[in-house]
């Protein structure tokens, strides 16, 4: 809730909230990834590992450039958060310009960017068996990046 305001608004006040936005990151501009090559490379594809991380606790894990990984909730719904390096550490995930590129919730085909100075896509979502979700009436979905890792 907002406090109520202690200034006059100027004349043109409702021409000023009428502008139309800036959108200073189009997310029409970015190169699509190929999803049809992502799924070529995963027919034949073999698990390699199983890792399973116990409620509000953490685990680090290699995945090598070219290899997938995969998400699932095996107790039902529940949040999880997602921090990803690159190998030399030097290279983090970057949920702000990931939100300013893709939008606040990602699915299918979006990437997951990195920092200055390198700023380029740390992983792409090739799957998303939650997409059926879709957006909902308050604009939300299941995936977002809306602000930092929920759990200090």
């Amino acid at each position: 809730m907002h406090p109520t305001p202690e200034h006059a608004a100027p004349e043109d006040a409702q021409a000023r909230r009428d502008i139309a936005p800036v959108i200073c990151y189009p997310t029409d501009a970015l190169p699509a990834p190929d999803l049809s090559a992502y799924r070529a490379a995963r027919e034949g594809w073999e698990k390699i590992a199983d890792l399973r991380v116990p409620p509000r606790e953490a685990l680090a894990f290699d995945v090598p450039a070219g290899h997938f990984f995969r998400i699932t909730s095996v107790e039902g719904p529940q949040v999880g958060d997602l921090n990803l390096f690159s190998a030399d550490l030097s290279e983090r995930f970057y949920s702000g310009k990931t939100r300013a590129l893709h939008g606040t919730h990602l699915s299918r085909g979006d990437q997951m960017w990195s920092g200055f100075p390198t700023l380029r896509p740390l992983a792409t979502i090739t799957e998303d068996t939650l997409d059926w979700y879709g957006i909902d009436a308050f604009g939300g979905s299941v995936h977002d990046v809306i602000g930092t890792r929920c759990d200090p």
